[in-house]
């Protein structure tokens, strides 16, 4: 994987565009909002829970479940309203495990229950709505735009947490999937970030104490990641990985995974399915 530095003068690009966000109101969310806002982006943001102070007073927020699609419907149509237009979509919106699919929960007739599905409702339906959205309000811009998926180093790496690793190893999916329907045939893009270990709400204070807070990086790192797949024009089918303030380029390049396979396979990546 190629590394490579992000520079202040890499995110200037964001002002005057208009961003919609899912999952605002703390962690990465929160943090990409605040950097947009500090390089002159405007923001239409949305979560369950309303957004801190001093952003609470300025920019505009909807509350929005993203499982429910006409929650997302609305989030949109409002953005587009506020604005009159929108340049770019972050769908990050994200919970932590639910289930392992280990439990011997019962139901009320004393057979097996089955498994909750809430973490990938909201990590991978969610951001299925929230991308479709996206892609349908974007093609109206006539300078198209970019969407920007959170997915994670569980996206490609082996990690316990069932539900969760399944939910970003399926956005990672999405991405590389939706990456040869859109640019050059839509002036679309699609990219994701690969947070490593971040300090958000996702990760409870055991699992920090047990890994060490030396481990984990702050929310804006990954932020930075994910305002310059907006800036850069030229980041398609891109997922920059995040770790302790590094940036990995890990699909693109000889080094990346699609390089990877096409060695591996002996063949183009145009053939790589």
């Amino acid at each position: 994987m190629t590394s490579f530095t992000i520079s202040d003068n890499d995110l200037d690009q964001i002002k005057d565009q208009v961003v919609v966000v899912t999952g605002a109101s703390s962690g990465i969310g929160l943090a990409t909002l605040r950097l947009i806002l500090a390089h002159g982006g405007k923001v239409y943001a949305s979560d369950l829970n309303p957004l801190p102070s001093p952003e609470a007073a300025s920019v505009p927020f909807l509350e929005v479940d993203v499982r429910d699609w006409k929650q997302q419907l609305r989030l949109f149509k409002a953005a587009e309203e506020q604005y009159g237009k929108i340049d770019h979509v972050f769908a990050n919106a994200g919970i932590a495990p639910t289930t392992s699919l280990l439990e011997d929960d019962l139901d009320e007739d004393g057979n097996l229950a089955p498994p909750n599905l809430r973490t990938l409702d909201v990590n991978l339906t969610g951001c299925l709505y929230t991308v479709k959205l996206g892609i349908h309000y974007l093609r109206k811009n006539p300078t198209g735009g970019s969407i920007v998926i959170t997915a994670s180093a569980s996206s490609f790496m082996r990690f316990p947490p069932v539900d969760y690793t399944t939910s970003k190893h399926a956005v990672l999916g999405l991405m590389r999937s939706l990456t040869q329907h859109l640019h050059p045939t839509l002036p679309l893009r699609i990219n994701a970030i690969a947070p490593s270990w971040t300090a958000t709400g996702i990760v409870p204070p055991h699992a920090v104490a047990a890994i060490g807070e030396a481990e984990f990086q702050s929310p804006d790192v990954p932020a930075r990641s994910a305002v310059l797949l907006m800036t850069d024009g030229k980041r398609h089918g891109e997922m920059v990985f995040s770790e302790k303030g590094r940036f990995l380029e890990c699909e693109n390049g000889e080094a990346g995974y699609l390089g990877f396979a096409e060695n591996m396979l002996g063949m183009g990546k145009e053939h790589v399915v």
